[in-house]
């Protein structure tokens, strides 16, 4: 799906016009508005994921604006498009915290990409807002994760998985610590719940031939496979795992299928069956969700994709942290922090939404759900489920000038694998 002229020019233009003169630029319009910067892949590998957060992102911070803005002030928003490269993310969170002074910036899919620009952020004392669901582990005083961890859904998906299709899993993961970190806790939660971890295979992000992997998969008869496939090029496995009628024997279960849209790119039979756990998807049925699904549609018109948990925790991380702001009355990065803390709350499409001071994680909803004829049934909700797994080494309430990222080197670094 490609931006028309028109988002395009609002979202591109202030952005052109401080890169050509930031020092008269910059200066007045940090006097007139507040500065929200939004670092997103639009292109590359990685749009699948983008786009959708973009978009919501665009729309949060124009419905703030519409009904007054933030103090008084107006949301001026800059969008920048990484293209799926860590070299240009490191170039746009340096130009988001130091040229275009920044009070907030969204960035970032991959935790690559989060652990590139993090300590960016600490240098320039830029308040940080990652809004995708990850590994968990992340413990810093000026960053808040949003998304959902493992402990949030992938503690729900394996035990309700294993008692449907069996105990034998093999695990599919993408390359790179979202990846590895996960299959750590799936094979955590296989073995908590009396189950055995047959095989664990890793691909790089720009694979997409699993020929080798699906006869491996035959051969060793598991009960289900666990994907944490990501990217683009990914999609090929489910579509050659259907090719080879593998999902009519050998059923699937994902911690990533459909954030980036994926059940609405392959066909109805190729995703029939499949079962995931997220802490947002478009079907969940309450007027609040049911209005925001129907404002995004009609914003977006036939341009309008799938509403997965990346978009939608985009739009709420957009409020909550708007939340934050209004509670402290400032911009100021102590003063915003010290407000969400309190702890701050939103009740967004997703359910409510609230700050854990503890981690600067949230305290959210979580849906497990089975997809059928492109459309996710939602089987069992999880009510305010907590961040456990980060909570297990992170305390920024006892210890508040950390910047860490316990799992960096897997889950047996914190001991807990």
């Amino acid at each position: 799906m490609k931006l028309d002229r028109r988002r395009f020019l609002q979202t591109t233009s202030a952005t052109a016009a401080v890169m050509a003169a930031p020092g008269i630029i910059g200066r007045a319009a940090a006097d007139d508005t507040i500065k929200m910067v939004s670092i997103l892949d639009q292109s590359g590998g990685l749009d699948i994921y983008g786009k959708p957060m973009v978009d919501t992102t665009v729309m949060a911070v124009e419905e703030i604006n519409a009904a007054g803005g933030l103090l008084g002030k107006q949301i001026d928003l800059k969008t920048y498009d990484p293209q799926s490269n860590i070299q240009f993310y490191t170039q746009f969170a340096t130009q988001a915290a130091a040229s275009d002074k920044a009070d907030v910036v969204h960035a970032g899919i991959t935790s690559a990409s989060r652990e590139a620009i993090r300590a960016t952020f600490n240098r320039f004392r830029t308040l940080y807002f990652y809004n995708t669901l990850y590994e968990g582990g992340v413990c810093d005083r000026s960053t808040y994760c949003t998304g959902s961890t493992p402990a949030q859904t992938v503690e729900k998906l394996v035990p309700y998985v294993m008692k449907k299709w069996g105990k034998k899993v093999y695990i599919v993961a993408a390359d790179y610590n979202y990846g590895h970190i996960t299959a750590d806790w799936v094979e955590k939660y296989v073995r908590d719940n009396g189950g055995e971890n047959v095989a664990t295979e890793f691909f790089p992000l720009d694979v997409n031939n699993f020929g080798t992997t699906i006869k491996k998969i035959q051969a060793a008869k598991p009960d289900l496979v666990m994907s944490a496939l990501v990217g683009g090029a990914h999609v090929a496995f489910y579509r050659q795992y259907a090719a080879a009628g593998m999902n009519n024997s050998i059923p699937i279960a994902s911690t990533t299928f459909g954030v980036g849209n994926e059940h609405t790119l392959i066909s109805a039979e190729e995703g029939n069956g499949m079962i995931v756990a997220y802490s947002y998807l478009q079907e969940i049925d309450t007027p609040t969700n049911k209005d925001f699904v129907g404002r995004f549609q009609a914003k977006y018109g036939a341009d309008a994709p799938y509403i997965n948990e990346l978009a939608a925790r985009s739009y709420e991380g957009a409020y909550l942290w708007a939340e934050g702001v209004k509670k402290a009355g400032s911009t100021d990065l102590a003063a915003v922090i010290e407000a969400l803390d309190t702890p701050v709350s939103y009740n967004g499409p997703s359910g409510k939404l609230e700050v854990e001071p503890k981690t600067h994680h949230a305290v959210q909803n979580v849906y497990l759900a089975e997809l059928q004829g492109q459309k996710y049934n939602i089987l069992e909700t999880y009510e305010q489920q907590q961040p456990a797994d980060t909570l297990l080494v992170c305390d920024l309430v006892k210890e508040p000038n950390q910047s860490k990222f316990y799992f960096e080197n897997g889950l047996e670094a914190a001991g807990i694998k």
